[in-house]
């Protein structure tokens, strides 16, 4: 399978990272370094002090060697002086015996001094020998062997002579040294010395040599016949043993026979305190090893959280600039302390302007100054309104623009509100959509007001011909009467009343029509809603003849009044009524039957308990498809050839201006079932006037017209 080749950035990134831990891992070596010259430092050290101890140590036991053997030689000089005496003729015994007591006196290495004839029998002992003869418990082994052949040497080369070492008693040992007696030529015997190795090590070796080395006394086996080490205080600690592998031995000669002494040094105590001194720079270094791991660590994990730091912050940075919403922080006393870039686009400053800037603010309105201060102290206050808050704000360049905030209390990571966080939205071409559909909706009203005047032109010209007739005949009555000069006053006035009722009626039904296609505010009164029925239906009665339809009217009498425009309700009516006439055009002309009927509802539809009238317009024509239905009310949809679709659009609106609502239903046939519908009946629900007074009359009606 081939493998893709490394780009130039793959190969460039792990070198970059090695360059990078080059510097982590230097102190690392660094420290490993200082740990390995420190080990060298100190075993150099080591090794100079135990050459040094190694070296002392020689010439201590060289020097105590010869300490023992001028001790010996000086104890060996007085028994010679000793044997002198002996070797004259005449022998003073007691003064022999008090110069050998004086002798073991003033000698401690000296056990026994022993005067032995020429066969070996003892002549005199000082101190004298035990009752059984022997000079200890188990005494010299054999005198043939030991103290016999150091006579025979002593007395075949005429010098003093050592024998092999031997048992003193149960805890010492010695040996002896033999000086040969000659008399007049002849061999008459021996002075005996008995050294004890104890005694002469207990005496003659100094306390501070005792403190640094063990000296023993070994023979060839290595028996150690006499020892001397450090002193151990009762109820003290023994000290350190001393160690076998820093000892020496030298020969000791005299007495000879293999004897050797070894000198074994104590470990000192400075080598102790160096010790823990060398365990706790260990120690210590381990330490600063794990510290610096752990700062590592710590260094690593900050590192990380640095680079994410960075990356969310540049994934912010690049989310707050893409946004269209102002963003703008302020503390809690109303000062900036953060614009997003939106926000500097939006008012034509940069975030350094704003940044600090307290109340006013320089894209407030100077004639809306106590209005945006009262709306940031109702938000200094907490008082925020949840559904946002419209103000108007202006650029630098003086351009003004509409603006939806919303505010929210800014929580910093310990919980406290630091101040408020607010969204700012440019509204202006909303705002401008807005008035530009209002606008188009007043038009299209207008428009249909335009339409159905078109419609109702020939109705109301019919309608105008009426009185208009009627008129021009009680005119022309009139004028008969009076050109005859046979009149009767009264019926002449009769007359003129209802002419003036039939000019009054013509000018209302001309004033209706200017007030209904003239854009003007609605005119809110007290309004009885069956006239405006009866109205509607006197209007539509010129098309229900022409195709056969009768329009039946259920009002009772004592309808209470509603609030509204009595020429907008006109207008609904009318609608209705047209298309429900127009809609029963297939149905058979015995059945086109238009019912109004206005009941009163108890339904609190306007909350104040006065309840609601519900009219009901009720055709018996082919019924409204449901693909139809769903539609009925969208804005330009219509059914009709000639229609524009905002007929019942316009009259939801309304009805809905008048706190009403307006709703269809279908009729089901008589014989139950749905399938064949009987019509449909529009309703609609006006709330009753909050005072009403009974049923409006016609003057009152056209008053509040």
């Amino acid at each position: 399978m081939p493998q893709p080749n490394p780009t130039p950035g793959s190969t460039a990134l792990p070198a970059s990272r090695s360059l990078r831990a080059v510097p982590h891992a230097m102190p690392l070596v660094a420290m490993a370094l200082v740990v390995v010259l420190l080990g060298a430092f100190l075993w150099l050290l080591q090794r100079n002090e135990r050459d040094e101890e190694a070296l002392a140590l020689i010439k201590d036991a060289l020097w105590m060697e010869q300490n023992l053997h001028f001790q010996l030689a000086s104890d060996e000089d007085k028994l010679e002086r000793l044997a002198e005496t002996l070797g004259r003729t005449e022998v003073d015994l007691r003064q022999f015996a008090a110069m050998a007591r004086m002798i073991v006196n003033t000698n401690p290495a000296i056990e026994r001094v022993l005067w032995l004839d020429a066969d070996g029998r003892t002549l005199l002992a000082e101190p004298p020998l035990p009752q059984d003869g022997t000079p200890g418990a188990d005494g010299p082994p054999d005198d043939s062997l030991t103290r016999n052949d150091a006579m025979r040497i002593a007395r075949s080369t005429g010098l003093r002579a050592y024998g092999p070492p031997y048992r003193i008693d149960l805890s010492d040992r010695g040996f002896d040294v033999a000086f040969p007696l000659f008399r007049d030529g002849a061999f008459v015997g021996a002075l005996i010395g008995v050294f004890s190795f104890e005694a002469m090590l207990t005496h003659h070796v100094p306390w501070w040599f005792a403190q640094r080395y063990q000296l023993e006394v070994i023979d060839v086996a290595g028996t150690v016949l006499g020892a001397k080490s450090r002193m151990v205080v009762p109820g003290s600690m023994a000290g350190a043993a001393p160690d076998p592998a820093r000892s020496h031995v030298i020969p000791f000669d005299p007495p000879g026979h293999g004897l050797a002494l070894v000198a074994t040094a104590y470990p000192s105590e400075s080598n102790v305190t160096r010790t823990v001194l060398v365990a706790a720079i260990f120690a210590l270094t381990g330490s600063a090893l794990w510290s610096l791991w752990s700062l590592r660590r710590h260094i690593a994990g900050r590192l990380r959280a640095e680079q994410a730091l960075r990356e969310e912050h540049a994934f912010r940075k690049a989310m707050e600039d893409s946004l269209t919403v102002g963003m703008r922080a302020r503390d809690l006393e109303g000062r900036i302390t953060y614009v997003n870039p939106a926000f500097c686009r939006m008012v034509g400053l940069e975030a350094e302007d704003l940044v600090g800037c307290g109340p006013p603010m320089p894209y407030w309105l100077p004639e809306e100054l106590e209005r945006a201060e009262a709306a940031l102290q109702d938000v200094l206050a907490g008082r925020a309104p949840e559904s946002g808050l419209e103000m108007r704000f202006r650029r630098a360049n003086g351009e003004r623009f509409d603006a939806l905030i919303y505010e929210a209390p800014l929580i910093d990571a310990n919980g406290r509100q630091t101040g408020w966080m607010g969204s700012v939205l440019d509204i202006t071409e909303r705002k401008h959509a807005e008035e530009l559909a209002r606008q188009q909706q007043e038009r299209l009203q207008q428009t249909s007001r335009l339409i159905t005047m078109g419609e109702m032109a020939s109705t109301l010209a019919h309608e105008l011909n009426q009185p208009l007739s009627a008129i021009a005949s009680y005119c022309t009555g009139c004028l008969n009467r009076l050109r005859s000069g046979r009149f009767d006053t009264d019926e002449v006035a009769a007359a003129l009343e209802k002419l003036a009722a039939q000019s009054k009626r013509a000018g209302q039904v001309v004033r209706r029509i200017h007030d209904f296609v003239r854009k003007r505010d609605p005119n809110v009164a007290p309004c009885s809603l069956a006239r405006v029925l009866e109205d509607c239906i006197g209007l539509t009665g010129a098309d229900a003849a022409r195709l056969g339809v009768r329009v039946e009217l259920d009002a009772p009498a004592d309808l209470p009044p509603v609030t509204g425009d009595r020429i907008l309700l006109q207008q609904v009516v009318l609608n209705l009524m047209r298309n429900g006439i127009e809609a029963m055009a297939r149905t058979p002309r015995d059945d086109r039957r238009l019912t109004v009927t206005v009941r009163r509802e108890a339904a609190a539809a306007d909350g104040a308990g006065n309840g609601v009238l519900l009219t009901e317009i009720r055709d018996r024509g082919c019924g409204i498809a449901p693909e139809v239905a769903e539609r009925l009310f969208s804005p330009f949809f219509t059914t009709k050839r000639e229609g524009m679709g905002m007929g019942l659009n316009i009259c939801r609106s309304i009805v809905e201006h008048h706190r009403g609502r307006l709703w269809f239903e279908p009729v089901a046939a008589e014989g139950g079932t749905d399938e064949k519908s009987a019509g449909t009946r529009f309703l609609f629900t006006l709330p009753v006037h909050a005072q009403p007074s009974g049923r409006v009359s016609d003057q009152s009606a056209e008053a509040a017209e």
